[in-house]
């Protein structure tokens, strides 16, 4: 890992802050339960925005039509061109930082 500083003293690293939230995400064939992460500075929707093919979420259950759990995973990348709807956990107090 690199740091480097500027005249001010301002560190400047590799490193990007994310917050952790739950969702639950439908695409065209599963729906997925689990975390996306999310810069600090911005919301679930600019996460999805961003010009990129996959989503990456963390502690994934992916669930089968009959509800029935099919598989867990730590990692899951998502290909956001299935992705039907995002739901976020209400509970604000689950996020963590990453």
């Amino acid at each position: 890992m690199t740091f480097e500083y500027d005249e001010k003293g301002k560190i400047f690293t590799d490193i990007v802050s994310k917050n952790s939230i739950a969702a639950t995400v439908q695409t065209t064939t599963h729906l997925i339960r689990g975390r996306i992460h999310v810069r600090r500075d911005q919301r679930i929707k600019d996460e999805l925005d961003l010009n990129e093919n996959f989503l990456a979420m963390t502690d994934v259950s992916v669930m089968g039509p009959d509800g029935q759990t099919l598989f867990q995973a730590p990692f899951l990348a998502v290909r956001r061109s299935h992705i039907i709807w995002v739901l976020p956990e209400q509970n604000s107090s689950e996020e963590r930082s990453s």
